[in-house]
């Protein structure tokens, strides 16, 4: 039976750069420091106002093919993972499969799913590797929360940044698996915490949703823009992620001692600090990839191994820990084993 593996990836971020400087100027009572203080961000990449999330996902693509051309012709399976879809209908992964000059065979399918949707989408990946359906899986993940924001609120503002990212998951030999075991969970209860209410079925847009008001904290927002709870999202985050580190080192056969490298989803500094201490991860073992470009929701993890790949800190055989958590309430998380072909050097943004 054969194996799934990360062969590739590679990221692209949009070229307009917001610094806490710029926002310091909207939030009077927050500096540049300040900013820095509480997320440890110190900039991020906002997209065009007719720049989208599928655009940078093709260019995140792009970059992949231009590294390896011979795998744009290879690949068996698209996926897009996105809460940021170019239209209701029809999926936007039809719309890449044409744009990217992939084969008329290509599956291509849309995942809407957010900060743990690139561990979903491995495990999907992984699926149709082992199932025999495909052989070569391209993983897209892009996001473009900036265009939900409101300007006045700062809760997100600060945190969130745009990006796209491209991973290139193919069947290999070995007796051991390179990905694997996968942990999932869900808490439904939780949705309305982290929500863009307004715009689909539930509940349409109107001149009533549009209308902005302020909360207790200052931020100002309307319905028809993203909401976050931070509070809420942060106390799940500590309840649901230590348990899900512990289960998946038990299902893997385990112990800290045996992970070179734990990589998390890149929410804010100050939640991944709390927890790698709650959970008790050497610093040395935990990595922090988001000062210069905040939050990209599905596409923090593999931005994240793609910079610590390029910088050539991952060997042949290193056993990583892959965690996303978040919206929905969802989290996941998987284990792996750097194979050969993944490494410095692979993709660019």
């Amino acid at each position: 039976m054969p194996h799934a593996a990360i062969l590739r990836i590679a990221y692209h971020l949009p070229e307009n750069e917001v610094t806490n400087a710029n926002l310091a100027k909207d939030f009077e009572d927050w500096d540049a420091d300040k900013i820095f203080d509480k997320t440890g961000i110190a900039a991020r990449r906002i997209a065009g106002g007719g720049e989208v999330a599928s655009d940078l996902a093709f260019e995140a693509a792009e970059n992949l093919f231009r590294a390896a051309p011979e795998l744009r012709g290879k690949v068996d399976f698209l996926l897009y993972c996105t809460q940021s879809p170019d239209f209701f209908l029809p999926a936007t992964a039809c719309i890449l499969q044409d744009r990217l000059k992939l084969r008329t065979s290509t599956g291509a399918l849309d995942v809407n799913q957010g900060c743990s949707g690139f561990v979903y989408g491995l495990a999907l990946a992984n699926g149709l590797i082992e199932s025999g359906a495909a052989r070569n899986v391209l993983l897209l993940t892009a996001d473009t929360y900036s265009k939900y924001l409101n300007r006045r609120d700062r809760g997100v503002r600060t945190v969130f940044g745009d990006g796209a990212a491209a991973t290139l998951i193919g069947a290999v030999g070995g007796d051991n698996a390179s990905l694997g075991p996968f942990i999932f969970g869900t808490d439904g209860s939780g949705a309305a915490n982290l929500i863009v209410a307004t715009g689909a079925g539930r509940k349409p847009r109107s001149s009533a949703t549009a209308i902005e008001s302020e909360d207790k904290s200052g931020n100002w927002r309307s319905e028809d823009n993203l909401f976050m709870n931070g509070p809420e999202i942060f106390n799940f985050t500590l309840k649901s992620v230590p348990p899900l580190v512990e289960a998946l080192l038990s299902k893997a056969g385990t112990r800290y001692e045996g992970v070179d490298l734990f990589v998390f989803h890149q929410a804010n500094r100050f939640m991944l600090d709390r927890l790698r201490q709650k959970i008790g991860i050497p610093s040395e073992k935990f990595v922090l990839e988001l000062e210069d470009c905040g939050n990209t929701v599905s596409s923090t993890i593999p931005i994240a191994m793609q910079r610590v790949a390029a910088r050539g800190e991952l060997r042949a055989g290193m056993s990583l820990m892959l965690v996303g958590f978040g919206v929905g309430y969802s989290w996941a998380g998987v284990m792996m084993r750097v194979h050969p072909e993944f490494g410095a050097g692979n993709g660019t943004e």
